[in-house]
């Protein structure tokens, strides 16, 4: 594996939250649908196996996209999907949705 591979990079809610007015970046959140219509990050694209193809072909790689999940976890493993797919700035957010939530309760989307 050589040095200069890409990856992703981490985010913490707070960086997040700095960024979310500005329409800058995409988030993007991989939980269960049932999850997500319970609550989200405002804005939020729901990921889906079923609908991936779709963001593949219409999203701009250039965009800055932000992966979010439960915990942070699996959004790394999405996120690193992405970079392979060709996308320069990806993010996995530290903590997820679980972390945005306990931080900002107010900015819950249902």
């Amino acid at each position: 594996m050589s040095d200069n591979q890409e990856t992703f990079k981490h985010m913490q809610v707070v960086d997040l939250h700095d960024v979310l007015n500005d329409n800058t970046h995409v988030v993007v959140d991989i939980r269960d649908e049932t999850s997500f219509a319970n609550g989200r990050i405002s804005n939020a694209l729901h990921l889906t196996n079923e609908n991936l193809a779709d963001f593949l072909r219409e999203a701009d790689p250039d965009v800055p996209v932000v992966v979010c999940c439960y915990h942070g976890h699996s959004s790394q493993q999405a996120a690193q999907f992405l970079v392979s797919q060709d996308f320069t700035q990806v993010y996995s957010l530290d903590g997820g949705f679980t972390q945005w939530q306990l931080q900002y309760p107010d900015q819950v989307s249902r």
